[in-house]
């Protein structure tokens, strides 16, 4: 998991973050924070990954306060003002977001910080977290058969049975390893390790007959062949 820190003096920017982060299976609110104080004390008590940081607060601003940490943790900052991002961009920060802050533009935040930080995906080698009714459930890679994206809806076919988590399908393949995992066409991914057969337009796990699209027909040509 991922633990995170929202630090903003806004308290609907906060609750805006705080609705995306709670969406996330790989992510975990430690703290919301009102100011660089607070959020100075939560960094010195809690183990903390990754912070969303506003850029403009009263008496401290982010800038500064990303200056004065010697061991911080990977940041995203967040500003309404897009002069302050462009004033801070000799910053080592993952991304600048913009407000009103989308939860399409937040996930390709994400989406850098988890490239940028292999070894955070690393400590869950073989498992991946996701949020299933508001608890999170441990499900093994070897044990992930295939996914099927349903509008904004994934669809987990397990060999425990099927669980249905809020994400994209872009963010999924994202979260797991693209050694394991594949995408066969827009709504579907699929475990290398459970395809039986490969065919022009269809590839089969089994007894389980899936559609390639068109265009990831090379890609599965790459990886996988003809089997």
């Amino acid at each position: 998991m991922i633990n995170c820190l929202i630090v903003d003096d806004e308290p609907l920017a906060q609750d805006i973050l705080e609705g995306y982060v709670q969406q996330n299976n790989q992510l975990c609110l430690v703290k919301k924070c009102s100011t660089a104080f607070e959020a100075f004390e939560v960094l010195h008590s809690e183990k903390i990954d990754l912070m969303f940081l506003d850029i403009k607060m009263p008496a401290l601003n982010g800038v500064d306060f990303l200056k004065s940490l010697k061991n911080p943790p990977a940041v995203i900052f967040t500003t309404a003002y897009a002069e302050y991002a462009l004033a801070s961009y000799d910053l080592d920060v993952v991304d600048y977001l913009l407000k009103p802050i989308t939860q399409e533009r937040f996930d390709k935040s994400l989406a850098k910080f988890f490239k940028l930080k292999p070894t955070t995906i690393a400590e869950a080698k073989d498992y991946t977290y996701f949020k299933v009714s508001g608890k999170l459930q441990k499900v093994l890679h070897a044990n992930l058969l295939y996914a099927q994206s349903i509008k904004d809806y994934i669809m987990l076919y397990t060999k425990n049975g099927n669980l249905i988590v809020h994400m994209t399908m872009k963010y999924l393949c994202d979260l797991l390893p693209e050694e394991v995992f594949i995408r066969v066409q827009r709504s579907y991914l699929v475990n290398k390790n459970y395809v039986t057969t490969v065919g022009k337009n269809q590839i089969n796990l089994g007894d389980t007959k899936l559609p390639i699209g068109d265009s990831f027909k090379e890609l599965v040509a790459k990886q996988i062949g003809e089997i």
